[in-house]
This record gives C-alpha cells, sequence and structure tokens, in this order.
C-alpha cells in the first residue's frame, strides 16, 4: 500500500516479497471499513470489489448458550458500512497490479531482506536474498513492513515494549454446506473460545488456547481435539472429522508488543513490524494500512526532494502512536477482562454468561454502534492526502 501511494506521485519504490506469490493461508483477511475507504479515495473501490469476498454487517457471539450482538456496522458513516472478507493474497495482487501501472514501482519477489546497511550511523540499504544471490540495495529510506518477526527489527537494535498476550490461535478450514448460516460468529465456554469466519465455500476458524498449551494439545491427540471442537460447532459435531488431523491446525502464536521508537536515521518501521496486533477485532491489516497512509501523506514531499529527516520519520510515528496505544489497550483489556477468564474456566463448571458489558449492547441495540464504529474505522482514521490521490508530485 505504501509503495503503491508513493508511485502515484513519482517516487521510485522497490518493494521487497521473500514468497514466490501471496498465497498464504491463514493471513487476516478482514478489509475493514477505514481500509475500504481508502481503496474509495484512490478510485479503486468498485474494481476490489468485483473481486470474490463476503460482507460481514454485524458480529455475533455465543457465550455459553447465549448469543449476543457486539456490533452493528449499518450505523456507522462510511462508504462501506461492513468488513469485507476477502482472502489477502486477492488483495495483495490488487493492489500490486495497479502499483505497477506507475513507472518507479517495483516488486521484487522471492527477495528477503536479512539485514541493515548502515554507513555512519545511518541506514542506507538493506542486503537481501534472492534466487540469483544475495543482493545489496541501497536508497534514501528502508521501511520494514516484515511483521511480527521483523528481520530488521531485531537488527535495528530498538526497544520492543511487551504488553502480553494469555492466548494463542489454532487456524483450520472446515468445509462450508449450503445449508449452514452464513454469519461470521465467535463462542466463548468454559476453557474453550472458537471464531468462525465465512469464506463462501469453507470456514476459516480459530479454536483459541491458553498460551503455551499446544504441546499438551498435540499429546493428547486427533480425538480429544475433534471431540472439543465438536461440542462448539454450530451444525452436526461429526463435522469436525474434518479436521483430519494435528497437522491440519495452522499455530498462531499471539503477540501484542510496539517498539518505543519507530525510526532511526534512514529506517522507519510501520504495521506488525512496528506494532503486532492481537487478533481481537481482527484489526491488525487495517492498523498496517492506516500507517502506510500516514506514512505517504508525510514522506511523499521529503522523499521527491531526497530531504527525508529523523524529524520526517518522527512525524509518521507521532501521528499513528495514539491510535496504536489506545487500540492495543482496548485489545489487552478484552484479553484479560473476557478471554483469560474464559480459557481458565472449568468445562464443568457452568454454563459461561455474557460479561455486562456484553449484556448492555443485547440490551440497548443503539450502543452497538460504539464498538462498530471503534472496529470498523478506528481511532483515528487516516485519508489519502490529495496530493496522492490526484498523482501529482
Amino acid at each position: 500500500m505504501l509503495g503503491l501511494l508513493l508511485a502515484r506521485v513519482g517516487v521510485k519504490v522497490l518493494v521487497l516479497e521473500k514468497h514466490a506469490d501471496f498465497l498464504r493461508d491463514f493471513r487476516g483477511d478482514t478489509i475493514h471499513p477505514s481500509t475500504l475507504e481508502v481503496m474509495h479515495e484512490l478510485g479503486l473501490l468498485d474494481g476490489l470489489l468485483k473481486l470474490p469476498h463476503q460482507k460481514v454487517p454485524r458480529l455475533m457471539a455465543q457465550f455459553g448458550d447465549e448469543r449476543v450482538p457486539l456490533a452493528d456496522f449499518s450505523g456507522v458513516a462510511t462508504r462501506c458500512p461492513f468488513i469485507a472478507m476477502m482472502p489477502q493474497w486477492d488483495f495483495l495482487n490488487f493492489l500490486a497490479s495497479h502499483a505497477r501501472r506507475y513507472p518507479g514501482f517495483e516488486l521484487m519477489m522471492q527477495a528477503e531482506a536479512l539485514d541493515l546497511i548502515t554507513e555512519s550511523g545511518q541506514v542506507i540499504g538493506v542486503s537481501a536474498t534472492t534466487p540469483d544471490g544475495p543482493l545489496d540495495i541501497r536508497c534514501a529510506l528502508v521501511v520494514g513492513a516484515d511483521g511480527r518477526s521483523s528481520h530488521l527489527r531485531a537488527k535495528s537494535d530498538l526497544k520492543v515494549e511487551d504488553l502480553g498476550a494469555p492466548m494463542d490461535a489454532l487456524w483450520f478450514r472446515l468445509p462450508r454446506k449450503q445449508s449452514d448460516t452464513d454469519e461470521t460468529q465467535g463462542r466463548f465456554d468454559q476453557g474453550r473460545i472458537f471464531v468462525m469466519l465465512n469464506r463462501g465455500d469453507y470456514w476459516q476458524c480459530a479454536f483459541v488456547i491458553a498460551k503455551g498449551t499446544f504441546e499438551k494439545m498435540k499429546a493428547a491427540g486427533i480425538g480429544d481435539f475433534r471431540a472439543k471442537l465438536g461440542k462448539l460447532l454450530p451444525f452436526d459435531a461429526s463435522r469436525a472429522t474434518d479436521v483430519a488431523s494435528m497437522d491440519d491446525l495452522k499455530l498462531l502464536t499471539v503477540q501484542v508488543n510496539r517498539l518505543t521508537t519507530w525510526h532511526k536515521a534512514g529506517l522507519l518501521f510501520i504495521g506488525d513490524a512496528a506494532h503486532a496486533m492481537s487478533p481481537v477485532g481482527g484489526v491488525g491489516i487495517n492498523l498496517a494500512v492506516q500507517d502506510a497512509v500516514a506514512a505517504a501523506n508525510i514522506l511523499a514531499k521529503p522523499l521527491l526532494e531526497n530531504s527525508v529527516d529523523d524529524g520526517d520519520l518522527a512525524a509518521v510515528q507521532r501521528r499513528r502512536l495514539f491510535p496504536t496505544r489506545a487500540t492495543q489497550a482496548m485489545q489487552v483489556l478484552i484479553q484479560n477482562r473476557v478471554i483469560a477468564p474464559a480459557l481458565a474456566g472449568k468445562a464443568n463448571a457452568g454454563p459461561l454468561r455474557p460479561p455486562f458489558v456484553f449484556r448492555l449492547l443485547q440490551r440497548f441495540p443503539y450502543l452497538r454502534r460504539y464498538p462498530a464504529r471503534l472496529m470498523g474505522l478506528g481511532v483515528r482514521p487516516e485519508h489519502v492526502a490529495p496530493f496522492i490521490r490526484e498523482g501529482r508530485g
């Protein structure tokens, strides 16, 4: 996204992608109203929504046997009052295809940045590995957007503040039948949390577990997992057998952290590389897009003038730090007050009841617009600067 925005105004950009394609199972596939609004501002929304996707206008949760509405996006003042469920590889291919229309944009596949090149204390490029061998790339600014396990962040020696997470998640697929509901939903039971995302012909599922317990689950075997899963499914429990083995489960190690400083001379981090988000609310990719928009708005002109300095990089962090802190604070609150108690519950302790705040959402429908607004648009939604929308350098 940042490469597309900068290339629109004539900045020369090289994006490195370590894989041969974008096809990855269980990436974040939720495109929130804030990101859809950015796509509209770029004139790309209609084309994006022609790709296969599912609209999620509201979110529901189930606590024990009680269903609770969490968020209703229909009341959010935005062009697209829904979450679009779209495979992330389709979204990334769409962005790349439009970015390639600009002569200054280049996307290099199977190219992984492994280290920083520094000179007199300033980052001046990266060392990468490619199918043709090692490659050193020098540039005016390196942007680290290589995720929560960022190689470049590890090489930068910048300090990371860990906020903690009480859970991990097991991602897997279940086939979706025509008779199934089309509702994206989450279920909280004593000791268990289960989320199902409607992906058209299949369900993308997350079985949330207490942090560090996956090895114990593997030792218990697939039969034990199927028995637990069957009790949570909103349809026939026998469909848990569609999970053939423990190898079908992809472990997501949940992290919530952020850099105390996102930059140093010649280097800036955005997205999960700057602030790993909890999966609560599915907002990670959308926070990363907001970072990219803010970075483009602030840095495009200095980059064109070859005059980017620490003050410009600090301005990006100042712009995005409050939304990051506020969002992570809400995620940690939900982790501690809702998720951790549910996971700590005993399976035979009786049905789990909705927390008080969730019961308020059930009783007063108008309140559902507030979590929808926070989840859908975020704390400080970014808008593409007019000169970038118009492609004026």
